[in-house]
């Protein structure tokens, strides 16, 4: 059965690495003591050791240990045999680039069919949804494919910001973009606020945290939903 938390972010405003997710993580990862890192991301360009000990720190809090997959000979063989599996944050361009060229997408995803638990995180909630084109990342390399891990029936746009009332910026918003999204494609899109997170278990899908999402669909005026709904309608 799949067990998934899908996490707009990392790290809140005022809080540590993974700190406002540790009590549900330490439920999600009961059965692991070593969690699979994918550092592919990159955020700022950092090396994959480097990020590879920024979630060790976080996991150790509640006595998990962490390996990067960078730190294996088969990385396919490292995600057939994880207790469980974390893809952080950064750019969703580099990650899926990554995860093609070392043929590892088709592998996590059927890790994670198989019951593997998986944590996703910004980028690593992006490459859950059918495909990743409602990042909000620059496309600084070109992956194979924008398709991606298609473990829920929707997209989602992390890190999801609303108009700032009274801002004098020009640029577009994410409104915007998804709605230019959805010229060109018809699945839903979830944008997900700062600390909200989704866990599915099997099929059910339940929106977490303390923040409403806004819902995108075609042909359809975008809505809130409240926290703790069940996603089950999104198809």
């Amino acid at each position: 059965m799949k067990s998934i938390i899908i996490a707009s972010t990392s790290t809140i405003h005022g809080s540590g690495y993974l700190e406002y997710l540790l009590n549900d993580l330490e439920t999600h990862f009961k059965s692991a003591n070593e969690i699979l890192f994918i550092p592919y991301a990159r955020p700022g360009g950092i090396s994959h050791d480097d990020y590879t000990k920024i979630a060790s720190n976080a996991f150790a809090k509640i006595g998990k240990t962490v390996k990067g997959i960078h730190q294996f000979d088969t990385p396919k063989e490292a995600i057939q045999n994880a207790q469980g599996i974390f893809v952080g944050g950064g750019n969703t361009f580099v990650l899926v680039s990554q995860l093609y060229k070392n043929n590892v997408l088709l592998p996590i995803k059927e890790a994670i069919n198989n019951g593997t638990p998986y944590l996703g995180t910004s980028a690593g909630s992006n490459i859950c949804g059918l495909t990743m084109n409602t990042t909000n990342d620059m496309p600084i390399v070109y992956p194979p494919s924008f398709k991606t891990l298609g473990l829920v029936p929707f997209n989602i746009n992390p890190h999801y910001l609303d108009p700032i009332e009274g801002s004098t910026h020009m640029g577009e918003t994410r409104e915007t973009r998804i709605k230019e999204f959805h010229v060109y494609n018809n699945q839903p899109v979830i944008g997900l606020r700062e600390g909200s997170w989704i866990t599915v278990t099997g099929n059910k899908r339940i929106l977490k945290g303390t923040l409403q999402a806004r819902i995108f669909e075609y042909n359809k005026a975008p809505y809130e939903i409240e926290t703790n709904s069940d996603l089950e309608f999104l198809k």
